[in-house]
């Protein structure tokens, strides 16, 4: 399903998202959007945001990893200190 909507932006730098689309797409209040832009393109993409159990289950398995790979803190510390010297 495609719809498509004309809308501009408030003086704050506010963009209304017609309710035809919110309601054909499902959006409620309080979604998270990631924004790409290029030239004169915008394009939102709706993000799903883990829930506080999904998160501590991500959290769980990575650690459980990195206990089965003999990754420690420090190595974790190391590798992120040397991307950002090279960054």
């Amino acid at each position: 399903m495609s719809e498509v909507a004309i809308t501009k932006m408030s003086s704050r730098g506010q963009i209304v998202v017609p309710k035809n689309l919110r309601e054909a797409m499902g959006i409620s209040s309080g979604e998270v959007f990631a924004l790409f832009g290029n030239s004169d393109t915008i394009i939102l993409k709706r993000l799903d945001v883990p829930s506080k159990s999904q998160f501590e289950k991500l959290m769980k398995w990575g650690q459980e990893f990195a206990e089965k790979k003999g990754i420690k803190r420090e190595d974790v510390k190391k590798a992120i200190e040397a991307s950002r010297k090279e960054g």
